[in-house]
């Protein structure tokens, strides 16, 4: 490609000689009368033929030359020929103005010859000033942006009592447990309340299913949004829209959290999880529910009721009024009975709270 680009410009130029000089040398050399010979676009022709033919010896050597400074101008890096660069054009335009008034001078080698060398000279200078002084000009830059970084935070700070809150989108799983309502209703939740079309096509196809424990569930959510709507002070509004590339709900959530900013509300670990992977907001109740149970500390000691035995050999498990799960240790002979415990440590994650303990009889008998 590029052998054909010198050749297209040898082409050129010898047109363009051809073109102005050739009748001249013609006439000087009075090589005929005919007017024809001296015609300028014969010499066009002859021209562009002429120096094609030269171009086939000179074509490599100026393809050579030029690779040469093509890799010389890759391996620069950027800032240097950046700054370089807008040193040179800097150079340029003042070469340009300062030719101006040399033009209207009648002295053949002030108006021609000093322009050509001032231009070469200024453009010089201006390139050796940008490549040089690179890293003052980028210090300037910095400071400039700090400045502006500063001015742009105590901007975001004044108007930070005006943000308006982010909306939260309702997932399926938190509709169904019910307490959203009651957290609504409480005004724990600032903002616009989004119920997604496609979540509520689930919840009908769950309030539709055959099996009576889902049907039960899903008319209960449906109970909890006609609550929300109708009963309570917050503002609800049905997401019409909908991601027919994305087959699961979870992921057309996690969608839609990102295109209208807005704040996932679910009880869902797994959703929570993916959530935070993917840098999405979410408010998770269980977390809620944790974070206001009453504190059991390690050591502390409680009247409980063992239900049922644990999945390991000898446990038992009993329960807190909140339905907070206490696993006891060496706890099953104790089924059915209410018995003093003594908390041994306590395990808190999104997906609930498990406090473990023992029969404070054994702590005695030891």
């Amino acid at each position: 490609m590029l052998k054909k680009i010198v050749h297209l410009f040898f082409i050129i130029t010898g047109g363009t000689i051809g073109y102005l000089y050739v009748p001249d040398i013609i006439h000087l050399l009075d090589f005929t009368d005919a007017a024809w010979v001296a015609s300028p676009y014969l010499g066009t022709i002859l021209g562009a033929i002429i120096l094609f033919f030269v171009s086939y010896w000179l074509v490599d050597y100026i393809v050579d030359f030029l690779r040469w400074i093509e890799e010389g101008l890759v391996k620069l890096p950027v800032g240097d020929l950046f700054f370089g660069s807008l040193g040179l054009i800097m150079g340029l335009v003042i070469a340009y103005l300062m030719n101006i008034p040399l033009q209207y001078i009648n002295i053949e080698f002030v108006s021609q010859v000093i322009p050509l060398f001032i231009t070469i000279l200024l453009g010089y200078f201006g390139f050796q000033v940008g490549f040089r002084r690179r890293d003052e000009f980028v210090s300037l830059l910095n400071i400039n942006k700090k400045e502006r970084d500063k001015k742009r935070v105590s901007n975001d700070q004044e108007s930070n009592d005006t943000l308006v809150p982010k909306p939260k989108i309702l997932d399926t799983s938190v509709i169904i447990d019910g307490r959203i309502a009651d957290i609504c209703q409480t005004s724990f939740l600032e903002g616009t309340i989004i119920i997604p079309q496609f979540v509520l096509g689930e919840l009908q196809h769950i309030a539709d299913s055959s099996d009576v424990l889902k049907r039960n569930r899903g008319r209960r959510g449906l109970d909890v949004l006609n609550r929300i709507q109708k009963e309570l002070p917050v503002k609800v509004e049905i997401y019409e829209g909908d991601f027919e590339d994305i087959p699961e709900v979870d992921s057309k959530l996690i969608k839609l959290a990102k295109v209208i900013n807005g704040i996932v509300v679910t009880n869902d670990f797994n959703l929570n999880k993916v959530c935070d992977l993917q840098s999405v907001p979410v408010l998770n109740i269980n977390d809620l529910a944790n974070a206001v149970k009453p504190v059991v500390l390690p050591g502390e000691e409680l009247m409980v009721q063992v239900i049922k035995d644990g999945k390991e050999q000898n446990q038992g498990i009993a329960y807190l009024d909140d339905g907070t799960m206490i696993v006891v240790e060496e706890g099953r002979n104790y089924i059915g009975k209410t018995i003093e415990v003594l908390i041994t440590s306590v395990l808190q994650t999104s997906a609930g709270r498990m406090i473990f303990a023992k029969p404070k009889l054994l702590e005695k008998a030891l």
